[in-house]
Order: C-alpha cells, then structure tokens, then sequence
C-alpha cells in the first residue's frame, strides 16, 4: 500500500497495490476511485485535501492494524 500528498495538486493519493487501472470514476466531488481489470478499487484519490484536513494535521499519520 501507498499513500500521496502531492502538495500542487492538492490531493491525497491511497494506492492499494500496483495492477494496472483501466477505469476512474469520480463517486463524489473530488473523490475518485480508481479500478482495474477486475473491476476491484485499486486505489482512492481525495481532491482539495487541504479543504478537507487542516493542513497540520497532514504531517502526522496514524497507521493501525490487527493483522496477525
């Protein structure tokens, strides 16, 4: 798994492995989901992040899991 901030374009990039997308669709406004051949999400991307999250807050992940 990967996770963006690209700071120009003001997005926040989840990528959940690395097949090939062939098809993006835009669920919300500036939330677009990424799909391949499957059709299963690949990956999530979130516009106008700044708008959504103070910006401080961007420095600082929280990464939790119960995986065994």
């Amino acid at each position: 798994m990967k996770l963006k901030i690209d700071e120009e374009a003001d997005a926040l990039y989840f990528r959940l492995d690395d097949s090939a997308i062939v098809e993006s669709e835009e669920v919300q406004p500036g939330v677009i989901l990424d799909f391949n051949a499957e059709n299963c999400v690949v990956g999530v991307e979130f516009l106008g992040i700044s708008k959504r999250v103070e910006p401080e807050k961007l420095k600082t992940f929280l990464f939790e899991s119960k995986l065994t």
